[in-house]
């Protein structure tokens, strides 16, 4: 037998007898999951509820409204229409043409109201997760790819903002709608409220069968909508990767697998949940041939008990009660869409921000470092620490360089210097006091970092050397542009320091980024310098004209420096060769020269 839920596009199954297994399982865990999701979505709401009572209020209102019409209708047609019967037609015909007008006017209304307070709910739901990402540890953002975090910030936020701007209303006009038209067909027809009401056991099973279905697939397609827009991420940034080694058919092949998937997933969760409208459709047609036929047939064999009126009435109450039932179906398969989108951001708020609450919040650090016995592993599943038993010393304005091949630990030293990691074993001094007591914020404020890989935002070059310190005149931005060696290209520019950088353009060289950022960082004045390799992406001729800027930095300031390149190496005080996460020598380069060592043979090299 074929498995429905086999793929349309290929032979694996989308979702496995295992997958519907475990699903009915996690069902009672669902559902306190969604109850959970809904009653934060409601804490979000907070500042709106007063705004939403009144808005129920015009839904109600609205709902009493639309069942008026058809009821009024019925009665013109009984007590004017069949008598001939025109004195107070016209009064009731104005009675009928002000309910539709007010509504509207509530309709619209309702709808505006809607709309602004789930704009303002969602506001404050992103405003919460943007901050929130903001105190996250870096840690975080290395297990994730950024397009995917992307995706939670835009597409399910935006899935739940369109749920707020139309499903309430349409879930609680729904209620009032069903709740009302069912009680005047009661007092209408108590025989024909019962024949219209058997279609509710199919809709029912219908609507259960369908949403036990919909709700994992939704899931699945945030999910699977996340990981493409991860990749897509991935891709546009490494462009140039891609097509330095001619990768562009494998990138459109890796892209195909996620976009089929997406396509499977969302052909399934579509076509489940167009089922729904379908399914109402022919129980609309069903009620309403049975309560003409019923209708019919009382009207004719009774004397008054069902009128042609009350037939009239009823045509458009069974499908009043069928819509909202249809409407209900529908906006839960939506909800569940806002659900799933809502738990992954909710995922987000719920990961422990960065701690920041070491005892030592101000004090003026003088730079002394001491590694005791240090050691760390990114993950536990690491086989082998990326550091392990480190110990070395640093004196307060003293300038050493850390060596060694690839994976020997030295970004890592900058890194838990930074605080972006905690040891795992061992302690870090600073000024004497463990660097766990400093809060991150006094220990980062007084630390400059110049990457590897310069990072510049999308404005001015005078806003994003200020970056390092907000409060920074205009002059000291252009002092520090000097030290660094920037401003000669600065003012060749044609809007000088007023020159907005459109990283999409690359009009200015990935060297001449790097000046920037090291005028960046001597703008803070900090106490701790880390330079990651800060001179591998310059060209020798610029890197020549840094060499006497970088000694001025350094001077006075500790100073931590990753470098391939001698003649940064040289500048320094003392050399550290590091090897596979342990100090293998340690000394000037002369002392280490004479030791004949690790360095003597890099040198030549």
């Amino acid at each position: 037998m074929t498995n429905f839920f086999a793929r349309p596009f290929g032979h694996e199954p989308l979702i496995t007898k295992e997958d519907m297994a475990r699903n009915k399982q996690a069902n009672k865990k669902r559902a306190d999951n969604m109850g959970g999701t809904l009653k934060r979505i409601w804490q979000f709401m907070r500042g709106e509820r007063k705004r939403l009572y009144f808005i129920i209020s015009l839904v109600v209102v609205t709902s009493l409204l639309s069942i008026v019409g058809p009821f009024l209708v019925g009665r013109i047609v009984d007590f004017y229409f069949i008598p001939r019967e025109f004195d107070g037609l016209f009064r009731i015909l104005m009675i009928l043409l002000a309910s539709y007008v007010l509504l509207s006017v509530t309709t619209f209304i309702q709808a505006f109201l809607m709309v602004g307070l789930s704009q303002r709910t969602i506001y404050n739901l992103r405003y919460h997760l943007f901050e929130h990402m903001q105190e996250l540890p870096v840690t975080f953002y290395d297990k994730r790819q950024h397009g995917e975090l992307m995706s939670r910030m835009t597409n399910d936020i935006e899935t739940l903002s369109q749920t707020m701007n139309s499903s309430f209303i349409q879930f609680t006009t729904s209620i009032v709608t069903l709740l009302g038209t069912f009680s005047v067909m009661l007092y209408l027809s108590p025989l024909l409220t019962f024949l219209t009401a058997l279609i509710i056991p199919i809709l029912i099973v219908s609507v259960r069968f369908i949403t036990k279905r919909t709700g994992p697939l939704f899931k699945m397609r945030q999910r699977r909508t996340g990981e493409m827009n991860g990749y897509i991420e991935e891709i546009v940034s490494g462009q140039e990767i891609v097509k330095v080694f001619s990768q562009e058919e494998r990138a459109v092949q890796n892209f195909e697998v996620r976009a089929k998937n997406l396509r499977e997933v969302t052909f399934w969760a579509n076509l489940y949940s167009g089922f729904i409208p379908k399914i109402m459709n022919m129980l609309n047609n069903i009620s309403f041939t049975i309560v003409a036929g019923a209708g019919g047939i009382l009207a004719l064999t009774t004397n008054g008990v069902v009128t042609v009126g009350t037939i009239v009435v009823f045509a458009e109450y069974a499908r009043q009660f069928t819509r909202p039932l249809a409407d209900l179906s529908n906006q839960l398969n939506q909800v569940l869409s806002a659900i799933a989108g809502a738990e992954r951001v909710f995922q987000i708020l719920d990961t422990p921000a960065e701690s920041n609450d070491g005892k030592i919040t101000d004090k003026t650090i003088e730079g002394h470092i001491e590694f005791k016995d240090v050691t760390f592993s990114y993950s536990k599943e690491q086989h082998h620490p990326t550091i392990k038993n480190l110990s070395f010393e640093v004196n307060s304005g003293e300038s050493v360089a850390l060596i060694g091949a690839t994976g020997a630990g030295k970004t890592t030293v900058m890194q838990l210097l930074a605080r972006f990691y905690e040891t795992d074993k061992g302690q870090i001094l600073v000024d004497g006091e463990n660097i766990k007591d400093y809060s991150r914020s006094n220990i980062r404020s007084q630390t400059a970092f110049v990457l590897q890989d310069p990072y510049l935002f999308e404005a001015t070059i005078r806003e994003n050397i200020r970056y390092g310190r907000m409060d920074a005149t205009d002059d000291e931005v252009v002092e520090a542009a000097k030290v660094a060696n920037a401003h000669d290209f600065i003012m060749s520019l044609e809007q000088g320091y007023d020159t907005v950088l459109d990283l999409d353009e690359g009009f200015i060289s990935q060297g001449q980024k790097q000046l920037i950022s090291i005028a960046r960082a001597l703008i803070t004045d900090p106490a701790i310098l880390l330079l990651d390799e800060a001179t591998s992406s310059i060209d020798t001729i610029t890197e020549l004209k840094i060499q006497e800027s970088l000694e001025r930095l350094m001077k006075g300031r500790t100073s931590i420096i990753i470098a391939h390149r001698l003649n940064t190496i040289k500048a320094v005080d003392r050399i550290f060769v590091l090897e596979q996460g342990e100090m293998l020598e340690a000394g000037t380069e002369e002392e280490l020269l004479k030791l004949e060592g690790k360095y003597h043979d890099m040198v030549n090299q």
